[in-house]
């Protein structure tokens, strides 16, 4: 698994107008991405970067702050551009395997005691956010 994370002062994210994930308050916004070989290891470890890296504010974590999470599924962070002009797609696990370990994700976090918010797998997405910071971290698990 892939993840691209922002702290952000607020983001949402809209599906055809309509608002279907947001924080409102200072958090994290994380990018997902999954390949084909991932599982439940990979879905805790992400699980327990996600809540536990210290790159809140004051080097805090969202567990330090009880900050909120927005998790957007984004097959895209799994793109070959070495060749070409096309990027290829090929090391992105398809829908029926991805999103179930999305689902599995939010759920690890939720478990951990993080409030999250997302968007909709497979959805055309709107991402609006305000990195604070900014902050951008690639995290591969």
């Amino acid at each position: 698994m892939r993840a691209v994370l922002q702290r952000a002062a607020r983001a949402r994210v809209v599906v055809e107008a309509e608002v279907v994930g947001e924080i409102t308050r200072p958090g994290l916004v994380a990018l997902v991405g999954v390949t084909h070989d991932d599982g439940p290891e990979q879905v805790a470890t992400l699980a327990r970067k996600i809540s536990e890296l210290r790159i809140l504010r004051d080097e805090r974590s969202v567990l330090d702050e009880g900050a909120p999470v927005l998790v957007v599924s984004q097959f895209t962070l799994y793109a070959d551009t070495r060749k070409g002009r096309r990027p290829s797609w090929g090391a992105a696990a398809p829908g029926p395997v991805a999103e179930p370990l999305v689902d599995a994700l939010v759920a690890a976090l939720r478990e951990r005691g993080v409030e999250v918010a997302t968007g909709r797998f497979g959805a055309m997405m709107q991402v609006e956010l305000v990195n604070d910071g900014p902050v951008t971290l690639v995290v591969d698990v």
